[in-house]
Order: structure tokens, then C-alpha cells, then sequence
């Protein structure tokens, strides 16, 4: 972009899913051939290196990072722009046979998750869900057999399950012709997801198992449904899935063993229960949503002015990057009521931090609050009510006295773009 009252508790969140796992080595099949399991490279904004403005905001990951918010994305994730082939299976267990048909449950989650894709991404991710086998996939043994738990260790029972998995579907499923993996579980296979979250994924490991040649790198798994009561699950109880894919395009998570205080309701890599919400601007720039033209880089000494339109709109401006190092950098975005984001409750200027040193699920993005201790302004169930008015109005400001940066809203203009002016000394 070129310048110029009381609450329902959230449920406990799901252990992170990391993308340098290493015990997934079994091999099922060996056949020759290569396909789109295999991760292309592309996962993320193409050429990057190549925007000489926008180079002084690429901030790098740090050592020892397993899911960074750096850029460039890494190697090895699934490609987040084009046509997105996902293999959907529907698992149930002698223990907890299927509920209803498995059609059902793939219903629970399409085509809402399609069309949120399609709406997040302003159409540059064409996700298809694809169900060679329509019906139950039993598995060999039973769900307690398995011994799966929050935080069960991969090894034996995800080893045993993906290995079950992937055997059961082989002699139908062509694995190379799929650019990720999705197992949804009958509902009644371990506890309410309001007592344990099991709903993981395994991301960008190099080291998992093997079918039709290819390597399953990219795998998400949802079990129990994601219903608090309030009445809204046929709406939005889909959005977990969305949540455990953005981890299979490279994205982390945003909440931290606390919640979701961090971040609040402004991606769904922090809170994917209840209200529909979207991905910050940072992540549409990171899965090659925005174009170079439509992000600032506010990185020089003076005085810079931008016009944000609507997040959620398509085209004009939609990000201003202010870096603070080589590592992190200070996010400027507009977002209102409109496409995914049905719960802003107060319009304005998000102002977040990025630090690609902090891991998945320690808080590597962390948003400020225009209006601390004010409660917010919304009480939708599941939505984090501090943070929904943490944006910026005209007339506010933000500041960093030990970097020098002075961030001022100025008035919007007749169809609702939002002025920023930016002050380094």
C-alpha cells in the first residue's frame, strides 16, 4: 500500500500443534509418484524478497522457533492461495460408532468452511472438501485403545490412529491428489469439547507418515463438537475446522494457556468459538492474500500518512507495518462489522504487535487495548469482551516512547477509510 455484565467462561483451548514433530516416520504405502501432500513451497506471499519497500518489514523468525510468525512462511506447509484439494475422512470407533451418517457430519462443517475461505481470502483460496469414501471409516481398534488425550504424545496412539487411517483408506484414496488431510471424528469419541479439547493438527512435519509416496505433513483432526449451549452451533460451529487449517497453511496459534487475552476475538487462531470473526491482516499478508500495494512499510525517520480501507473488503490498502526490529514489528489494520467479522462491536484502528521469536501458543502476536479496563462492548457468548474495544477511534493515538513511534488516528473520509498518520524520530 502507498502512503499518502457477566460472561460465559471460554472452554480451555487445545495444545498447539507444533510444525517440527519428528516420531511420525511409519511408511504405509511406497508407491512411486509425487503429489500435493508433499507441501509445495509456494505456502504464503510469493516474492517477498523481491519488494524492496516492503524488505525493512519482513521480520525473520527467531532460533528455535517451531511455527513462527516470520516471514518468509516456511517450507513444507500446504499452499494457501489457488485451488485447495482437502481430503476429508469421517472416522468412528467399535466403541463410539458413527452418529447418524458420516454426510452429516461432513455437513457440520461444509460448505461454511468454503465459504469462509473464500470470504478471508477475497477468493484467492478455492478450498474443495473431497470425500472419496461417504461413509464411517471404522477404525481397527477400539477409541479407548488409542488412548488419545489433550497433549497425548504422537507416539503410540496418533502412530497407531494415522497408521489405522490411512491403511482403511489407501485401497479408495488416491493420496497424491490431495493437498491436505482432514479427519473429523464421530462427536461421541471422547469428552465435550467444553470439558477437553482433543481437535489438534500435525503442520509442515517432514517426518510424517507415507501413502501413495507422499508424505500426510499437513493433517488436522476435530473430535467433539464445539457447542456452548448458547444456540449458535449450526452457525458457527464449523469454525474450528478453519482454526486447525490455518495451522496446515503455516499459521500459529495466538492464545497461550491463559486464553485468548491476548489476541481476543480478532483472528480465529485465537478464539474460534462462537461469533464469527476473520484472520488479522498480518496473516492474509503471510498466506499471499494482499498484494505488496496494498501493505505499508512505515520504517523510515518523519512523519508518513496511509488510508486503511475495511479489512474485509476487497482491494485498496489494508495493512501498515511499523518495525521495531529485525524481529518484530507493531500492525496497523481497519476493521468493521462486515465478511467474516460479525462481532465488532467498535470500529477502528487495530494496532498489534508481531514477534516471530515467540512460539506457537505463548502469545507471538499481542493486540492493544485503545479502551483498558473498560469492559468492552460486546457479550456475545465465547468472545473475549476486554479486547472487542480495543481499536483506535479518530482523534486517539498510540505511542512508543522507546522507539520513537507516534501512531494517530485521523477522521475517515465519506465511504469509511480510515487516515493513520505515523511520527518516527
Amino acid at each position: 500500500m502507498q502512503p499518502h455484565s457477566p460472561r460465559r467462561r471460554i472452554r480451555p483451548r487445545r495444545v498447539a500443534a507444533l510444525a517440527a514433530v519428528t516420531v511420525l516416520t511409519l511408511t504405509v504405502s511406497t508407491s512411486a509418484g509425487t503429489g500435493h501432500l508433499t507441501a509445495p513451497t509456494t505456502a504464503g506471499p510469493i516474492g517477498l524478497a523481491r519488494s524492496t519497500a516492503l524488505s525493512p518489514c519482513l521480520i525473520r523468525s527467531g532460533l528455535d522457533v517451531q511455527m513462527t510468525e516470520g516471514l518468509p512462511t516456511p517450507a513444507g506447509y500446504s499452499r494457501s492461495t489457488g485451488t485447495v484439494h482437502a481430503l476429508t475422512l469421517m472416522v468412528d470407533f467399535s466403541d463410539a460408532p458413527g452418529q447418524g451418517s458420516a454426510l452429516d457430519r461432513f455437513h457440520e462443517f461444509f460448505p461454511q468452511t468454503q465459504d469462509w475461505f473464500r470470504t478471508a481470502s477475497y477468493g484467492r483460496l478455492d478450498y474443495h472438501p473431497e470425500t472419496p469414501i461417504t461413509t464411517w471409516l471404522r477404525m481397527p481398534k477400539s477409541f479407548k485403545e488409542y488412548g488419545i488425550e489433550r497433549g497425548a504424545p504422537f507416539d503410540p496412539g496418533y502412530r497407531q490412529l494415522v497408521q489405522d487411517i490411512v491403511a482403511a483408506a489407501d485401497p479408495e484414496v488416491d493420496f497424491r491428489s490431495y493437498d491436505l488431510l482432514n479427519v473429523l471424528v464421530t462427536p461421541n469419541a471422547g469428552p465435550s469439547a467444553l470439558d477437553t479439547v482433543l481437535s489438534v493438527t500435525f503442520a509442515g512435519n517432514g517426518d510424517a507418515p507415507v501413502a501413495d509416496g507422499v508424505p500426510i505433513s499437513n493433517a488436522s483432526f476435530v473430535y467433539s463438537r464445539q457447542d456452548d449451549g448458547s444456540g449458535s452451533y449450526a452457525r458457527t460451529g464449523y469454525r474450528v475446522l478453519p482454526h486447525e487449517n490455518g495451522h496446515t497453511f503455516g499459521l500459529p496459534d495466538l492464545y497461550t494457556q491463559d486464553g485468548g487475552g491476548t489476541v481476543g476475538h480478532w483472528d480465529i487462531m485465537s478464539e474460534d468459538w462462537g461469533a464469527n470473526n476473520d484472520l488479522l491482516g498480518w496473516h492474509k499478508w503471510k498466506l499471499g492474500w494482499l498484494d505488496g500495494n496494498q501493505v505499508g512499510c512505515a520504517a523510515a525517520p518523519g512523519t508518513v500518512t496511509y488510508t486503511l480501507t475495511p479489512l474485509y473488503k476487497a482491494g485498496g490498502g489494508k495493512l501498515v507495518l511499523v518495525p521495531v526490529s529485525a524481529r518484530t514489528t507493531y500492525a496497523l489494520e481497519l476493521r468493521t462489522p462486515g465478511g467474516n467479522d460479525e462481532a465488532v462491536c467498535k470500529p477502528g484502528i487495530l494496532i498489534y504487535r508481531v514477534d516471530a521469536t515467540v512460539d506457537t501458543g505463548r502469545g507471538p502476536v499481542t493486540v492493544y487495548d485503545a479502551h483498558r479496563n473498560s469492559g468492552g462492548c460486546t457479550r456475545s457468548p465465547n468472545v473475549h469482551a476486554e479486547l472487542s474495544d480495543a481499536p483506535f477511534s479518530p482523534g486517539e493515538s498510540f505511542k512508543d516512547p522507546r522507539q520513537g513511534i507516534t501512531v494517530e488516528v485521523l477522521d475517515p473520509d465519506t465511504s469509511g477509510n480510515y487516515k493513520v498518520r505515523i511520527t518516527r524520530s
